[in-house]
Parts: structure tokens; sequence; C-alpha cells
């Protein structure tokens, strides 16, 4: 399978390394390690949950961060890497908006 990363998610994961890096140097790289779920997706396709409109999420094991994500036949598309501590309002809102 194919992993796109789209640039919504790719700005994700770049906030969420810059929020780590400052609260200690190299806790960013930790994270972006940590996220390297992104290239294995595929076989944590049996571990997820399905949400509205087909969007999967995948939670990271060591930061509280979901993927979110489309398979669409021998593509996964990464449509947002979000931090789980933000309100649920604001997490429905930004998958609301995502352009399908």
């Amino acid at each position: 399978m194919k992993i796109e990363i789209l640039d919504e998610a790719k700005t994700d994961l770049i906030e969420g390394f810059q929020f780590y890096e400052y609260q200690e140097t190299g806790l960013g790289w930790y994270f972006f390690d940590s996220c390297s779920l992104l290239s294995t997706l595929s076989f944590f396709t049996r571990e997820r949950t399905t949400l509205f409109m087909d969007i999967i999420d995948c939670l990271a094991k060591r930061f509280p961060f979901a993927v979110y994500y489309l398979v669409e036949g021998e593509l996964i598309r990464v449509y947002a890497v979000l931090d789980c501590r933000r309100s649920p309002g604001w997490t429905r809102k930004r998958l609301n908006n995502l352009k399908l």
C-alpha cells in the first residue's frame, strides 16, 4: 500500500514537532519517530475506529495524537494528525472541514 500525507497533515506534524521541541530539545524528534506509524499505517488498519464519512483514526502510541485517514484501494490518504487533548468540538469542526 502507498501512503500519501496531505499538506494539512504535514502541517499538523510540524506543529506537533515544534510544540514538543520547545518543551525539551530532542523531544520533537522523538515525537516524529513516534509518528513513524505513518510509514507502517497499513499494518494498523485492523486496529482502527471508523468515524463519519469513512474517516479512520489510529492513535499514536507514545503521544496523545490521532492519525485520521481514508483507505482508497491501495492508497492510504492521511488527512490530519491531531492532538487528542483538544476539545472534541474543535476536532469535529476540523474533520468536518476536510476536503474529501
